[in-house]
């Protein structure tokens, strides 16, 4: 189902309803586009992530009512290992600045990745979406508003100023005392890199134990360092 709620770019939501099967690989995989993709998980599921090189991750829970983020500029992809039910949506980039035009004290931002992470407001407004799946033929007009919600609710929780995330990272590698080095923050990124092997242990979990201020902080440093953000990191199975 989708809609056009604002000027051009398409929002876009399907619900899935998928039982894995034993004679085959219950992948599900989307291509790169610059669009995020968000899963609503409506009861809980188990999967993998599959990495670029087209190895797995290890299973992981996501409970029903959390959700997963991420950025689709390499794509991605999932094998299943329990039944996905789930409402997916991918919402273009251009969406996000149509949205931030609404409200200009918001400013162009860019979404920053969450995996199995709870919230409520998406919950809510995905309840309100199954609605209109109950429905046949085109979208109604009522789900412009929800739309444009969700997009609104993503940008306040997750969105980082694009304007800024460079030059905070700058000023976190300069955080340094006069006469120290930039010796601190290599080390804490190249901790961070052996915990991000460890699947189990979330980027928040990471962040903290590497003493970084909080997750954005390290996401700033991270991509400052390396060049792409934790998750792609993890993602790609680097070293």
């Amino acid at each position: 189902m989708s809609t056009v709620p604002i000027r051009a770019a398409t929002f876009s939501v399907t619900s899935i309803c998928r039982e894995p099967r034993a004679d085959e690989a219950n992948d599900v995989r989307l291509p790169a586009s610059q669009s995020y993709f968000l899963m609503l998980y409506l009861e809980d599921a188990e999967h993998a992530d599959i990495r670029a090189d087209g190895s797995c991750t290890e299973v992981r829970h996501f409970a029903r009512g959390t959700i997963c983020l991420v950025d689709l500029a390499d794509g991605a992809g999932i094998r299943l290992n329990s039944r996905l039910r789930s409402l997916a949506f991918v919402l273009p980039k251009a969406l996000f600045n149509e949205t931030a035009e609404l409200s200009p004290e918001i400013g162009r931002r860019r979404l920053i990745c969450r995996r199995g992470e709870p919230d409520s407001a998406l919950r809510n407004l995905g309840t309100a979406l199954l609605a209109f799946f109950a429905g046949t033929g085109t979208a109604p007009a009522p789900l412009r508003p929800v739309a444009v919600a969700i997009c609104a609710h993503l940008l306040h929780r997750y969105g980082e100023p694009i304007e800024e995330s460079v030059g905070k990272a700058q000023g976190a590698l300069m955080r340094e005392e006069p006469g120290t080095t930039l010796r601190p923050i290599a080390a804490q990124i190249g901790r961070a890199k052996s915990h991000l092997a460890d699947h189990a242990l979330s980027l928040e979990d990471i962040a903290h134990a590497c003493d970084f201020d909080d997750l954005g902080h390290f996401e700033r440093v991270f991509v400052s360092e390396t060049g792409v953000t934790p998750s792609v990191w993890r993602r790609r199975g680097l070293h």
